[in-house]
């Protein structure tokens, strides 16, 4: 009999090999791609070898053809050693291989999918711009028709895997535009590749406070050619694509934000039981038996809330966005109070990077803004429980 984590052996065996992954070639690697701001680029292409970097593609495809609750598996344990990695895998499997695998054409998947799955093609999504990121709505990026092609104007900003180094971009990306000549929600979804005409990196953001381990970039589009056949579904329709590839990301976030949290607890635990103070052992001090008994109770928590979520949520059918924002609005919060906290408990260890709690205190904070806003939760949230009489 599984359980709410592990309702499966299959679920079981895949966080036994993710977690040792994580520790043996993850972890010794993290803290020198934080400090230097560089993708591990070798490292993810592993993760490729291991069929995990298409995990909800289908089979057909090159993907696991795995569920929700798998890809909470492997962002919770990957970002229980390095959350900045684990984002770029986020938005390489989720925003940019689950997307195209649950919209793109038959055509699309088989030319894109396998290289995304195995690793050879690094993909990213582009939403946000310079002037709109909540307001996904207001962007500016425009698409307009020309004989066989699509040609594309704007900026997007804050785009994961933008770059893979300071002058490379990554591969493959799907980019929401407004069409030119249509209204404020008549969005589109283009394929847009590395080396399209009209397609380059405006700069790579450096000095980010966290998930520094992920590169991000602005990508620029100046009258940027791309077929027709590069347009994912039918013009005007990508919104729903947007909100339904939104549901998936957000879990996995909050997956993100238990790995961190969890890591945390164990960390701190370890340190008040060997750490003395006045000839006790830390934890037998109530401030701080106050400090890990909370994380931990909190953490499993959201732990619980998420994987519940995600055993009844589907990929292929939007509608759960009560929760899918719930779980990230509740374990984003916690994960940064939770490392908090571990600073608080080793105090001026956990001030430096020896012991990693403050690299997961920086990256936590990331989890509050990316992938929609708190603010945006909580609006989204109370919209949806308007519409309810009583909750089930």
């Amino acid at each position: 009999m599984g359980s709410l984590f592990e309702p499966s052996e299959e679920h079981r065996q895949l966080r036994d090999m993710l977690r040792s992954f994580a520790e043996t070639k993850v972890e010794p690697q993290a803290a020198e791609h934080d400090k230097n701001e560089t993708f591990n680029h070798a490292l993810f292409q592993e993760l490729g070898e291991l069929g995990l970097l298409g995990i909800t593609v289908d089979e057909e495809y090159g993907g696991a053809g795995m569920g929700p609750v798998a890809t909470c598996i492997a962002h919770e344990e990957l970002a229980a050693v390095d959350a900045g990695f684990t984002l770029a895998y986020l938005a390489h499997a989720l925003l940019c291989a689950n997307n195209l695998n649950q919209n793109g054409s038959e055509a699309q998947k088989k030319k894109y999918l396998p290289g995304l799955c195995d690793g050879s093609k690094i993909g990213g999504m582009c939403m946000s711009e310079p002037g709109a990121g909540t307001d996904v709505l207001g962007m500016r990026t425009t698409a307009r028709r020309d004989g066989d092609e699509y040609v594309l104007n704007g900026a997007k900003m804050w785009i994961t895997n933008g770059a893979i180094s300071d002058t490379e971009l990554g591969d493959v990306f799907l980019v929401y535009a407004r069409m030119a000549d249509a209204g404020r929600k008549e969005l589109s979804m283009f394929i847009v590749e590395k080396g399209m005409p009209g397609f380059s990196l405006g700069q790579k953001i450096h000095d980010k406070l966290g998930m520094r381990a992920s590169t991000t970039a602005e990508l620029v589009f100046e009258e940027c050619r791309v077929p027709a056949e590069n347009l994912v579904g039918e013009e005007g329709t990508a919104t729903i694509h947007m909100m339904r590839n939104l549901e998936i990301e957000r879990v996995g976030l909050a997956a993100m934000s238990l790995g961190i949290a969890r890591r945390c607890v164990e960390i701190m635990n370890e340190y008040a039981k060997d750490r003395k103070s006045f000839g006790e052992p830390l934890n037998r001090f109530g401030q701080i038996q106050r400090h890990i008994a909370e994380s931990y109770a909190e953490f499993m928590a959201g732990r619980a809330y998420t994987y519940e979520f995600a055993g009844r949520m589907s990929l292929t059918k939007p509608g759960t966005r009560l929760d899918s924002d719930g779980v990230k609005l509740f374990c984003s919060t916690m994960a940064k109070n939770v490392a908090d906290r571990a600073i608080q408990v080793l105090g001026g260890y956990g001030y430096v990077g020896e012991y990693r709690v403050e690299r997961f205190w920086r990256d936590a904070k990331l989890l509050e803004i990316g992938g929609g806003t708190l603010e945006a939760h909580q609006k989204n949230m109370t919209r949806e429980l308007s519409r309810l009489e009583k909750i089930r």
